[in-house]
């Protein structure tokens, strides 16, 4: 099971739009949302994932996770046993030397909110800050996708 390290801050405006590469519409719902596992959904317009992460450490920036990618018809089945309501938003993948931000901006309940994710090879590892990046909320539990 690999180690999932990354940081999160919020996005001041949207002048990353400019610098995305990519960009892809995705639908996420949670199976489970209990604070030492979360087990969850995503669907994009081809693919579909289920992925377990395990609790956060301390710094909230490293937990396990492990993921696979399953077909579209399962992951649309999958859906309806979520719970809540799913979270959906774009994604902008931007790079930045041999890393890459994951810009998320939500729509439907959580409209308006942006935030930015760079995975990291370590927790040291220092990356050169965007502009359009703000405040870091690495470790809020308010910005955890489960917890929206």
């Amino acid at each position: 099971m690999k180690k999932e390290i990354e940081r999160k801050f919020l996005v001041r405006n949207d002048k990353f739009k400019d610098q995305s590469v990519q960009k892809q519409k995705i639908i996420q719902g949670y199976l489970s949302k209990d604070p030492e596992r979360t087990v969850r959904i995503r669907i994009t317009e081809r693919e579909a994932w289920i992925t377990i992460k395990g609790k956060s450490n301390d710094a909230g920036m490293t937990r396990l996770e492990w993921e696979k990618s399953i077909s579209l018809a399962d992951g649309e089945s999958l859906m309806k046993l979520c719970l809540a309501t799913p979270i959906e938003k774009i994604r902008y993948v931007i790079p930045q030397k041999n890393l890459n931000f994951e810009v998320d901006e939500f729509f439907g309940h959580k409209s308006g909110l942006i935030i930015a994710e760079i995975e990291l090879p370590s927790e040291a590892t220092l990356f050169e800050k965007p502009d359009w990046l703000g405040d870091e909320v690495t470790g809020i539990k308010e910005y955890y996708n489960a917890m929206m």
